[in-house]
């Protein structure tokens, strides 16, 4: 597995603590970028090339978590849940508690259902009857090893299947980052090409709004996940996409109260990957929404693209992906670039 992405799917980023992605970011832009910087925001921008027109990219940092909110006098934590998690996936889940000082594994529990009563057994999970328990004896001897507020993630992992599909934690969107890059190492364009790592978007694609802003971008590509439909309860009508068949070139998302792309983008992502004969498939999202529901709304409306890699069980502690999906976005977006230049 490439070093890098297994680097990028461990690190730990939720919502409003991407510090330790964005050095990665940083770092590995500075490599192939004539400037980086990290804004106010925190959202890191680079830029590569010259000439009249500005074009970005944008791919998120940030993945969905918790965040200590309590520690009661047993030494148990209360959370919040930052960004969209199924409650009923949690019991049981390991995750780590992350602060400047320690690195804590932790389990969440709940009420054992062996003591449940039939009536309970029947509502739904609900996460303030859960607490993540780091084997501590008392408050005490917790406040010395976690504060409040201190992020907390999913237990990191990561790994391959066979020779093309991947899994790990933070696949939403630590895949998108490393096709970022990618697309930054080979793009060979006369404009100025901007690759934005953004921050909070899974909380409100706030860092896009802020950057996309700052940039003003002539045109914009948004590298994220979407929706694999080719496992076991999704049925057909609801995602036709399948891991292995190229990368998904996303047209409405959230049924159209998020972004819904221009038909001259989409006409040109589709003729690109037609004439270079890259596999693609397209993708119609009932819910959820990119970065590019905020940037092609900036300013006076910047044309937007989105370009998805599927995944299977986004927002849970580990997706599964394919390699040939990620290199079919690097290699649409580097060809759509350098024609329109």
């Amino acid at each position: 597995m490439d070093h890098l992405l297994k680097e990028l799917l461990e690190a730990q980023g939720i919502s409003g603590y991407e510090a330790e992605v964005s050095n990665i970011m940083h770092r590995e832009l500075k490599k192939s970028c004539d400037e980086v910087t990290i804004d106010n925001f925190g959202n890191v921008i680079a830029r590569k090339g010259k000439g009249p027109k500005k074009i970005m990219l944008a791919a998120h940092m940030d993945e969905i978590g918790f965040c200590i909110k309590h520690i009661n006098n047993e030494g148990f934590l209360s959370f919040i849940k930052i960004g969209g998690i199924d409650y009923s996936i949690l019991p049981g889940q390991r995750v780590v508690v992350k602060n400047k000082k320690h690195s804590l594994t932790g389990i969440i529990g709940m009420r054992p259902p062996h003591l449940q009563k039939d009536e309970e057994r029947k509502l739904p999970v609900k996460y303030d009857d859960m607490y993540i328990d780091i084997g501590c004896k008392n408050k005490q001897e917790a406040e010395a090893k976690v504060s409040i507020a201190d992020p907390v993630i999913f237990e990191p992992n990561c790994g391959q299947f066979n020779e093309d599909l991947y899994y790990g934690k933070a696949v939403d969107n630590r895949v998108g980052c490393f096709a970022m890059l990618k697309i930054m190492q080979k793009i060979r364009s006369k404009a100025q090409i901007y690759a934005v790592a953004t921050v909070q978007e899974e909380v409100g694609l706030k860092g896009a709004r802020t950057s996309s802003f700052k940039v003003n971008p002539d045109f914009a590509i948004a590298l994220d996940t979407t929706i694999a439909g080719d496992s076991p309860l999704i049925k057909e009508k609801e995602s036709t996409l399948k891991l292995g068949n190229g990368v998904a070139i996303t047209t409405i998302e959230a049924s159209g109260r998020g972004f819904i792309v221009n038909a001259k983008v989409k006409d040109m992502f589709v003729d690109t990957a037609q004439k270079y004969k890259i596999p693609f498939q397209l993708d119609v999202l009932e819910g959820g929404m990119t970065d590019a529901a905020v940037i092609y709304m900036n300013r006076e409306g910047i044309l937007t693209g989105v370009l998805s890699i599927p995944a299977r069980y986004v927002h849970s502690p580990t997706g599964v992906f394919s390699m040939k999906d990620l290199n079919s976005a690097v290699e649409l977006a580097v060809k759509t670039i350098e024609r329109m230049i």
